[in-house]
């Protein structure tokens, strides 16, 4: 996967990022920073009226509170080069502007996804739509990319046989497998794209589309510094609980009493630690919800 360094959002600015074998991410444009959701946040706040940190507060208190509208505030313009079958699943997150590259118009490019042989891997048994983490043996990776090799070209040549045959474009297309690549621009907010990021960077999404969301994940760091750290702790990295867990929990927490002051030397602020602490009252609570 690329791996991006830089810290300045313009210096990333239509860099080719590359995913997979032919696919990449361009960043073709952006609107707004961290700055711009504070600002949207404050509506009143004029640059240069508050400390950094106190920025960062509240970045940190809107995501971890759902306050999520100030975050549509930045958008991102990116051009994506990807398999179809990665598309097809990147499609279903609606809430973005898509600008595909179009079969009907041009002719498609002999481009096609070949899996590394690592990622040949046999069907999960506990998860019915993912792999397992167990490879192919080696003579049934190397049958099956041949199979592939050999199938893909013989589909191209035929949709270039009837393209010069005089077939409509828009029909000669539609035996192509869904291996082959595809191009779009897509325009997304901040606030959408990191629920996108939650979900496709998570390890139980397919691998063809989380690497893909790696490196944008990559390029938001790099643009949203503060709303990405918040984005991690809070999204990323963090569990949510039901209402019957709570109650499993509330019973082994027992007499637990954190010190507000140890609380923030671990890296807390003092709002979040003293949010932490009521969010143990509430856990011990749980136990006596139904009685």
């Amino acid at each position: 996967m690329a791996k991006i360094v830089s810290k300045d959002p313009k210096a990333l600015l239509n860099q080719e990022f590359k995913v997979l074998d032919h696919g990449f991410v361009r960043l073709i444009d952006y609107m707004g920073s961290d700055a711009a959701i504070v600002q949207a946040a404050r509506v009143s706040y004029g640059e240069g009226t508050t400390r950094k940190s106190r920025d960062r507060e509240l970045i940190r208190y809107l995501l971890g509170h759902w306050h999520t509208s100030p975050f549509e505030m930045v958008e991102f313009k990116f051009h994506v080069k990807l398999p179809i079958f990665v598309a097809r699943q990147w499609i279903r997150h609606r809430t973005a502007n898509v600008n595909e590259y179009s079969g009907r118009y041009s002719v498609m490019k002999e481009e096609f996804y070949r899996p590394e042989p690592q990622q040949l891997r046999t069907q999960s048994k506990t998860n019915h739509q993912a792999r397992s983490t167990e490879e192919l043996p080696d003579d049934q990776k190397a049958a099956f990319a041949e199979h592939q090799e050999e199938s893909q070209a013989h589909l191209f040549t035929e949709y270039n046989r009837f393209i010069e045959a005089g077939l409509a474009r828009e029909l000669a297309r539609i035996n192509l497998p869904l291996s082959l690549y595809t191009e779009w621009y897509w325009k997304i907010d901040l606030h959408n794209l990191l629920h996108f990021l939650r979900l496709r960077m998570d390890s139980h999404a397919q691998y063809e589309i989380r690497v893909y969301a790696d490196v944008i994940g990559q390029i938001v760091k790099a643009t949203c510094p503060m709303s990405w750290e918040a984005f991690e702790d809070y999204r990323l990295n963090a569990l949510g609980f039901s209402a019957v867990e709570l109650k499993i929990l509330s019973g082994a927490i027992g007499d637990f009493a954190p010190d507000k002051e140890a609380l923030v030397k671990a890296g807390l602020s003092k709002l979040e630690a003293g949010e932490f602490i009521h969010k143990i009252e509430r856990i011990r609570q749980s136990s006596g919800d139904d009685d």
